[in-house]
């Protein structure tokens, strides 16, 4: 379960979740780290998520506006990205 942090500004809806750690990404890495057993690829999918963070953070501060793939609902394939 998962609350809402109010943090005083005014933001995109993607990054409010981010910023409540309620995300896609903040929920995938919760489940990876509190699954029973790890399953292979985790440690690849957890760097992943936070790699889109970090895409997510530096987008926003320039572009004032969510990733495009987030904004217009289309998230690729991560499996095929380098």
């Amino acid at each position: 379960m998962r609350g809402f942090v109010e943090e005083g500004t005014t933001t995109t809806p993607f990054d409010m979740v981010v910023k409540n750690r309620a995300s896609r990404y903040y929920l995938v890495i919760d489940a990876l780290n509190n699954a029973a057993r790890t399953p292979l690829g985790a440690t690849e999918v957890k760097q992943w998520c936070e790699d889109k963070l970090a895409e997510h953070a530096a987008y926003i501060v320039e572009h004032l506006e969510d990733l495009p793939e987030l904004r217009d609902g289309v998230l690729g394939d991560w499996s095929t990205e380098a």
